[in-house]
């Protein structure tokens, strides 16, 4: 009898699994090789967030804790950054600049804070001024609770749409049978925020009792990747577990179905659900089986790369490479696998100069540079 359970459970998730790959597969086409690399920031362990300063030179977080400035070749890192929980996969994480930056000189800062009654951490939000080399006039704007000691899924990613919003995201910090579903919680939420952290008064559950009032959407596993359309719209992707990780076009009080529908299955093989679409939950514009552990994501814009422009971009923890994902009408109908073999790639953005650049662990920050025709 236990040799049929056995063998039930074997050709249900095989069955299950051929099923999903038939209804999602999209060849993933070899490195058309059509570009050259250089390490413009060498030796960065975790490099997790990025971005430009009006001068050109870069902020680069690493999850360790260190805020990295880089200008004219040399490293300094910023005084005052404040302290990370720095356990698996929580430290310190993004960082983006206020779209008037250079009017009023704030930057934001998502990491794993240790603030509060419990052990552990949870996943923060604050925004600061950079004065003389080290962060002043530092402002929380949020902090997800309770702590908890488990050490993965804290997020995290910031962008600002057009109309000044800035949006966010905290994992379901691994307690998926209550957070995703639960809006009265933080962790599986993007949240969006007025720019000094106050609550937009049109969020979707500003008037629920007992709501979240910061939160956008939910039902999200671990968000990793977050950028703008070039129409405005805020994209995020998520890790799923074995398989399922997700790209969504975010909507006001969506639900994303985490963890009631999922294209994945648990880390040893077994179901987590026996449905993938359910009234009420959004389906994914793309997802990834097998996973590829999905980290940074940004969308071309730049005329550097005319055959790539308007695709996005999505780095591969788990096979070490850089995805780009030709668009078409808001579908995804082409991959091409770029940058094979050189790296865990935890970020990837378009420079203010309309270069890619790629952070990888343990090497760098790479910038890809197209061949001349």
């Amino acid at each position: 009898m236990k040799n049929f359970v056995l063998l039930f459970a074997f050709i249900f998730l095989t069955t299950f699994s051929c099923a999903q790959e038939k209804e999602n597969d999209i060849t993933l086409e070899e490195d058309p090789k059509n570009y050259t690399t250089e390490i413009v920031v060498p030796d960065l362990l975790i490099p997790w967030g990025m971005v430009w300063l009006p001068d050109g030179s870069m902020l680069i977080t690493e999850k360790s804790g260190e805020l990295i400035l880089f200008k004219n070749g040399v490293k300094t890192s910023i005084a005052n950054v404040p302290e990370v929980y720095n356990r698996n996969q929580g430290g310190l994480l993004d960082i983006e600049l206020h779209p008037k930056y250079k009017d009023n000189g704030w930057l934001y800062i998502t990491y794993s804070s240790k603030e509060g009654p419990e052990k552990g951490g949870n996943t923060a939000l604050i925004r600061a001024k950079l004065e003389n080399n080290e962060l002043i006039n530092i402002e929380k704007l949020y902090k997800g609770t309770p702590n908890t000691t488990r050490g993965h899924h804290f997020g995290s990613r910031i962008e600002f749409d057009n109309d000044g919003y800035l949006y966010f995201c905290i994992g379901d910090r691994g307690n998926r049978d209550v957070n995703p579903q639960d809006i009265t919680k933080d962790g599986g939420k993007i949240y969006r925020l007025n720019d000094d952290g106050s609550i937009p008064k049109d969020n979707p559950f500003v008037n629920k009792d007992g709501a979240k009032k910061a939160i956008f959407s939910y039902g999200h596993r671990n968000p990793q990747g977050m950028a703008i359309h070039p129409d405005g719209t805020i994209w995020v992707h998520e890790h799923g577990p074995r398989g399922g990780d997700e790209i969504n076009p975010i909507k006001k009080g969506v639900n994303y179905g985490w963890p009631v529908i999922t294209y994945g299955i648990n880390y040893s093989g077994t179901s987590i659900t026996d449905i993938t679409k359910k009234e009420g939950m959004k389906q994914p514009l793309y997802y990834w089986v097998p996973s590829i552990a999905p980290s940074g994501m940004d969308f071309i814009t730049s005329d550097k790369y005319p055959d790539w422009k308007n695709d996005l971009l999505v780095g591969s923890l788990k096979f070490q490479y850089l995805e780009l994902l030709e668009l078409s009408n808001n579908k995804v109908i082409g991959r091409k696998k770029l940058l094979d073999g050189m790296g865990r790639v935890r970020n990837v953005r378009q420079g203010p100069d309309g270069f890619i650049y790629v952070a990888i662990e343990n090497k760098g920050i790479v910038k890809i540079i197209p061949s001349l025709k």
